[in-house]
């Protein structure tokens, strides 16, 4: 039978006495925060039960090398700072001279983690290789295009002069504007005579007539740069 694997959190001694007092005074001393009894026993993971905690905190602080203070209901406990040994000189400025160092160090690394950012939001937003074939493809598309339309150009196919494309533009406009006065003439005309009608009825009229309605052809054209405002022959008038 497979034996149990031991756990990998072994468990904390729980300390008594003058082993525990060192322990907690020795923790004060070396945090030099304000603490509460609940804060040192789970700070030392339990080594030092909370009531023992308690106990050992109010001791400390009746020969004076703990200070306590109550905010309230609750007691905090601090080292008492008279009894913090004095730091050299020699150690403070080495200290500072570390600070400095460490300080100058973290602004680089601050400023070539900005530069890395930048750099990783321009990968970012460059597009991927499938996107730039995609692209690439439709250049190529455009170019082909462009290449059947310069054909007749390069085998001497005569360009159209200034004076064609003024002719074809008053063709154009004229004939439109008639186009459009007879549609109007038409919609307004088979209103009046449908207007008793149901759609169907009216649409069995017209099939009786021999009427055609405008297709999806004509649609399309109307909303095309033929028919757009100042547009010649797809080209705006400057």
């Amino acid at each position: 039978m497979a034996t149990k694997s031991k756990t990998s959190d072994a468990k904390v001694p729980v300390l008594k006495g003058k082993e525990a007092e060192d322990k907690v005074l020795d923790y004060m001393k070396r945090m030099n925060r304000p603490f509460g009894a609940v804060d040192v026993s789970a700070n030392l993971k339990g080594s030092v039960p909370k009531a023992a905690a308690q106990k050992i905190l109010v001791a400390l602080a009746e020969r004076g090398l703990l200070v306590q203070k109550t905010c309230g209901k609750t007691t905090f406990f601090v080292a008492n700072q008279a009894n913090l040994e004095d730091m050299p000189a020699e150690k403070l400025a080495a200290l500072e001279d570390e600070y400095k160092k460490l300080d100058e160090e973290n602004k680089q690394l601050v400023a070539e983690s900005k530069t890395l950012s930048a750099d990783v939001a321009k990968l970012k937003s460059a597009p991927t290789d499938e996107e730039l074939a995609f692209e690439i493809g439709k250049v190529a598309d455009a170019i082909e295009k462009a290449q059947t339309h310069l054909e007749p150009l390069r085998a001497g196919m005569p360009l159209v002069s200034a004076e064609e494309c003024e002719q074809l533009e008053a063709e154009w406009m004229r004939w439109r504007k008639e186009w459009v006065r007879r549609r109007k003439v038409f919609s307004t005309f088979w209103s009046l005579v449908t207007d008793a009608l149901t759609p169907q009825e009216a649409r069995e009229l017209g099939e009786d007539l021999g009427i055609e309605q405008d297709t999806g052809e004509h649609g399309v054209l109307e909303k095309g740069p033929l028919c757009s405002s100042g547009s010649v022959l797809g080209k705006r008038r400057r």
